[in-house]
């Protein structure tokens, strides 16, 4: 996914970091020149020194065409307007801010931002839960919500119809435990085909999620 963090500062690095660990695609914007290039140099990724409040850097960052933004600087103010005009103006369909009052979570849900979280370490796995629900819906978290067994539709249209699953390149982190299709349930292997509108169920790392979804074709 390309997602846009808001806020450089220690949450914002790690948490871009992470981000680009799991294979997502992250634009840092960042009001600190000196934090923007630390970024930029560490982790080679795009960086936008400005406010994230303002639309003109807003935009800079390619929020018409981001999947999601997070902003994790240390004011809440500042946190709402970013997720606000990147709703509002720029149609990101999922926007995520984390609060460091506790009091103003109510107040953000009421302003329309889709997760108000005040705690940082659990921003980048509720994020991943929140923005794959279409693709991927996960059942059950397990090994202490490092992974998750999930239910995996496929569309009627599916891109790979009649692919056997020892054609495809999956992650090893994944096991597909079975395939349900109509009426009939199967236990698959290797030789197994996956056909349009086929329910998948599967045990995946939630670090490899988006890499399961891409073997599987189910992201654009």
């Amino acid at each position: 996914m390309k997602i846009i963090v808001v806020g450089g500062g220690k949450v914002g690095y790690y948490l871009t970091k992470t981000l680009l660990e799991h294979g997502h695609r992250p634009t840092l914007i960042e009001i600190q020149k000196e934090l923007c290039t630390r970024t930029a140099n560490e982790l080679d990724i795009p960086v936008i020194c400005g406010d994230g409040t303002l639309i003109e850097i807003l935009e800079s960052a390619g929020a018409g065409r981001c999947d999601a933004l997070i902003s994790v600087t240390g004011q809440d103010e500042n946190n709402m307007v970013a997720c606000q005009l990147a709703k509002t103006l720029f149609h990101v369909s999922r926007t995520v801010a984390k609060v460091n009052n506790p009091k103003n979570l109510s107040i953000m849900k009421n302003l329309g931002v889709d997760i108000p979280i005040n705690s940082t370490e659990s921003i980048a796995r509720l994020l991943e839960r929140e923005v794959d629900s279409a693709a991927i819906r996960q059942l059950m978290p397990l090994s202490q919500g490092t992974s998750s067994l999930s239910e995996l539709q496929l569309p009627p249209d599916y891109k790979l119809h009649g692919a056997r699953l020892s054609e495809l390149r999956l992650p090893e982190e994944s096991i597909i435990v079975s395939i349900t299709r109509g009426s009939e349930f199967l236990i698959p292997r290797g030789n197994t085909q996956i056909l349009s509108r086929d329910k998948i169920l599967v045990i995946c790392k939630n670090s490899a999620l988006h890499e399961l979804s891409r073997a599987l074709c189910l992201e654009e």
